[in-house]
This record gives structure tokens, C-alpha cells and sequence, in this order.
């Protein structure tokens, strides 16, 4: 009898360390997702420097050495195209990036999904898919942020206030990267949608962003769309 509660108690004690363990091993610095604008104002020479700057990003040396600054050393990061109402799609689904081996990985992830949609840009809509990525993550983390990038107003969806407030609620940060373009030969409508009264970031800043530390950082047309989004990543990992 002695000899099975000394067994019993050897296995429950390997069954509690391995939990620990197992709970260890999803445990991240920071959940990121990346909700990357694909909508209809941006043109297939935008979409590849916009894939460019987000398969790149992660393997620069800043990058990893704010990464690897943190308590785990480690950060989760999904990735989703979005559009219109209802056009969201996961391109990169969680996965942990801790060394310049997961980066490359990451990359060849990307680089291996074509474009899916486009479509109008519904921001409102892509904040509540990404919300719901951060819910179903097997990994675990004190700190959530999403991170929206974009070329133009919201013109379609789920109220932006309504989807923002709903992840500040949650103790999500929402954060954006704004490209900026040249209204210049643009018809009115375009031209509208992608310079706004008072400039893009503003936009953002005022409607799009919430929760502690949010902000809001612009690329000066999507050639500077990559030096921009590192800026971005070692600002919200660190």
C-alpha cells in the first residue's frame, strides 16, 4: 500500500512538472499580430515591398536584439491579410521567432502566400479578426498587441471605435504604421481615401489606435515602408 501512494505521488509530481514545463515552453515576451492591408489602392508593386518589409523585418539585427532582451527572449507573432468586410486571411499563423532561424522561417512562410484579396478597407473588421487571433494563440504572454498597416481610411465594415474599444477592453494595444502617398494624379475619390483633411497619421492616431503606449508610425511612401515597420517592431517589443 505504501509503495503505490509512494508511486502514485512520483506520478503526480512528473505529471505537475511536466505541465510546468509545457507551460513554460508558451510563454512569450509579447502576442503580435500583424494585419497587413491589402485592399484595392494598393497595387502589386506596393503589395511586394510591403512582403519585402515584413520578411525582412524580423531577421534584422535590432529586431532580434530587442527581442532578445526580454525576460523569455522570445515573442509570438501571426500575420493576416486583410480588405473588406469579411476578407481577412491568415498568411503566417503563430509562431514563436526567438533567433535568426526563426526568422528566416517566418519569412519563408510569407513568401509562400499570394495575395488573396482586393477588396475595400474595412480597419474595423480587421481589428476584430485580429482580436480573435490573439484569443485562440497557444501561446501566452503579458503583454498583446495588434498592429494594423494601411494607405487609406476605413471605408467599410465593423465600426472602428467599437473593435478598437473592445481590444483596449481586452489589455490589447492597437497600434498603426501609416504609408503615406502623393495625392498627385489621383482621382478625387483615391486621392481622398489615402490623404485625408489634417494627413493619414492623424487619422490613425484619432481613430484607429488604443491602449497603453498606442501610437501610430508613418512610412514615407512604401519604399520606406521596411526602415519604417523595424522602427515600429523594436519600439513595441521592447
Amino acid at each position: 500500500m505504501r509503495r503505490r501512494h509512494l508511486l502514485s505521488g512520483m506520478l503526480a509530481a512528473a505529471s505537475l512538472a511536466g505541465r510546468r514545463s509545457e507551460a513554460a515552453d508558451l510563454a512569450v515576451d509579447v502576442l503580435l499580430v500583424l494585419a497587413v492591408d491589402v485592399s484595392l489602392s494598393i497595387s502589386e508593386a506596393r503589395f511586394d515591398l510591403e512582403r519585402r518589409g515584413y520578411a525582412e523585418a524580423f531577421g534584422d539585427p535590432r529586431v532580434l536584439r530587442a527581442i532578445a532582451e526580454g525576460p523569455h527572449g522570445r515573442i509570438a507573432v501571426a500575420l493576416f491579410d486583410w480588405a473588406g468586410p469579411g476578407e481577412q486571411q491568415v498568411a503566417v499563423d503563430w509562431m514563436v521567432i526567438g533567433t535568426a532561424a526563426n526568422a528566416i522561417a517566418f519569412a519563408k512562410r510569407l513568401a509562400a502566400v499570394s495575395r488573396p484579396f482586393y477588396g475595400r478597407t474595412a480597419i474595423g473588421s480587421a481589428i476584430g479578426f485580429a482580436s480573435m487571433l490573439l484569443e485562440r494563440s497557444p501561446y501566452r504572454a503579458d503583454r498583446t498587441v495588434i498592429d494594423i498597416s494601411g494607405d487609406g481610411t476605413s471605408n467599410s465594415g465593423r465600426s472602428i471605435a467599437e473593435a478598437r474599444d473592445a481590444a483596449v477592453t481586452a489589455g490589447t494595444t492597437v497600434n498603426g504604421i501609416v504609408i503615406l502617398t502623393d495625392p498627385a494624379g489621383m482621382p478625387a475619390f483615391l486621392r481622398d481615401h489615402t490623404n485625408p483633411v489634417g494627413g493619414l497619421a492623424a487619422y490613425y492616431r484619432e481613430t484607429v489606435i488604443g491602449g497603453e503606449g498606442a501610437f501610430v508610425m508613418a512610412a514615407e511612401g512604401f519604399e520606406a515602408f521596411g526602415r519604417a515597420l523595424i522602427a515600429k517592431l523594436v519600439r513595441e517589443i521592447s
